[in-house]
């Protein structure tokens, strides 16, 4: 029999939850990021799942080539763009469109000679301050890009850097920044991230780019996923695989630094970091057993945790335990554990 430890994926809930992008940026079209293997979800599986999707992103080009060996045929946007020459030269092939934000790639891309019709996104750094080029000579950039060879067509995109907060002014400045810069260019536009397609309706222009609301975890500051309708798609699962019966006074799992306040039962589950479940949780993070709440109690272990099962005297092993998912939100544990759902779902192995 192999490990119980699972990662169940449901396809039904990744469909609900870009119909509910759709809804919220109807006139919009959907670049679905499915970086970092779709946030844990499985890379060339997701873009099939999201098919009514109108486009993809990626960070790099080797993402963007196992969508193509998949089958995906999907415009697919590098959202960090080409890294090399050799790269360069392989973009037409595989009908990628890199994001341009350095000038070392448009000094690339003015250098190559090759007439390859590539599409090309402009990023202008509005206020993120991590990649893009200072609006300030966004206007000159693009009329270099429009006279590369190589380059097709300019689209314009920037990034936000607090859209998860609704209540903080900078979302706006940067809206103002890029609205102010575009003004008058006849091109396409994207500024949306997840935060900002379900809390910033202004800033959707023509394409958005949801990532972690497609996966079920909540983009916004103060609102939890099931508020915001959407659905959890990844369950992380496994089951007891022991069941023992500790006296009030004995410490539990490394360091002891959890002593029983009672005569109790403690359940022993198949899961651990070295599965993705986060190391730092704490004693008293919640788990489900039989679909009822339990608690982690001691540290977590390369590949095992301990329950308190106070609560379920009867549970047994082989009984269902969920890590997070259907009925105990990602984002709870992974405020728990003192970081983020992205994190938790990102580094499943």
């Amino acid at each position: 029999m192999t490990r119980p430890t699972r990662a169940l994926i449901d396809a039904q809930a990744l469909r609900h939850n870009l119909n509910r992008a759709r809804q919220a940026a109807p006139n919009s079209k959907i670049m679905a990021v499915v970086k970092a293997n779709a946030y844990g979800h499985g890379l060339v599986r997701v873009p099939h799942i999201l098919a009514q999707a109108n486009a993809f992103a990626v960070a790099s080009f080797d993402e963007g080539v196992a969508l193509r060996n998949a089958g995906v045929a999907h415009p697919v946007c590098l959202l960090e763009g080409f890294f090399d020459t050799a790269e360069l030269e392989m973009l037409s092939h595989y009908r990628f469109m890199p994001v341009i934000h350095h000038e070392s790639q448009l000094h690339e891309l003015e250098g190559y000679r090759e007439k390859v019709g590539l599409d090309v996104w402009l990023k202008v750094d509005t206020g993120m301050h991590r990649i893009g080029f200072a609006p300030e000579v966004a206007a000159q950039v693009h009329k270099r890009l429009q006279g590369c060879k190589a380059v097709q067509r300019v689209r314009v995109l920037s990034h936000f850097a607090n859209a998860d907060d609704t209540a903080d002014p900078t979302t706006r400045r940067q809206m103002d920044r890029f609205t102010a810069l575009v003004d008058g260019w006849d091109l396409e536009y994207s500024l949306a991230n997840s935060a900002a397609v379900l809390g910033w309706p202004q800033s959707h222009f023509d394409w958005v780019r949801p990532g972690i609301m497609l996966y079920g975890a909540s983009p916004l500051i103060g609102k939890s996923a099931a508020e915001l309708g959407l659905q959890p798609v990844m369950t992380f699962t496994t089951t007891l695989i022991a069941v023992n019966q500790q006296r009030k006074g004995e410490p539990v799992g490394y360091g002891g630094e959890w002593v029983c306040p009672e005569d109790m039962p403690v359940g022993v589950a198949a899961v651990g970091y070295g599965d993705g479940y986060p190391r730092h949780a704490p004693s008293g993070t919640p788990v489900l057993v039989n679909g009822e709440r339990s608690s982690l109690i001691g540290r977590v272990s390369m590949d095992m945790i301990t329950v308190d099962l106070r609560s379920q005297p009867d549970a047994k092993v082989g009984d269902p335990v969920v890590l997070w998912g259907q009925g105990l939100p990602v984002d709870e544990i992974a405020q728990r554990a003192g970081t983020i759902g992205y994190e938790l779902l990102a580094g499943m192995p």
